[in-house]
């Protein structure tokens, strides 16, 4: 099983979810979070003055996959964040060793 984390742009979290729903993806967990990369923040205008905003926002996705599944729903996640601009986002690919559906008690895959 793996562990697929992927940072993207907030405005893209409708286009990713369809992404993936597309290829029967539906369970995922969502966080709204702030960070910075290459894109290293912006500066706006306020009142006449100008402030830097170094952490933007962004959206976390978290979604548990069998191994067979993982390179669909990187590809899925990519065609729905991707722009083509810097700030897009990134992909984080993990191994995970176990999970238990609590409910139930299923282990492994099984709990998916």
């Amino acid at each position: 099983m793996k562990m697929i984390s992927a940072i993207i742009r907030p405005h893209r979290l409708q286009d990713v979810k369809e992404s993936l729903s597309e290829i029967g993806v539906a369970g995922m967990t969502v966080t709204d979070v702030r960070g910075a990369g290459r894109q290293k923040g912006q500066v706006e205008r306020y009142r006449g003055s100008e402030y830097s905003i170094d952490l933007l926002a962004k959206c976390k996705i978290e979604i548990a996959v069998a191994d067979d599944q993982c390179e669909e729903v990187i590809q899925a996640i990519r065609k729905g964040a991707h722009t083509g601009e810097i700030g897009d986002g990134k992909i984080f690919i993990m191994p995970l060793e176990d999970s238990m559906r609590i409910r139930t008690g299923e282990r492994g895959e099984d709990s998916l």
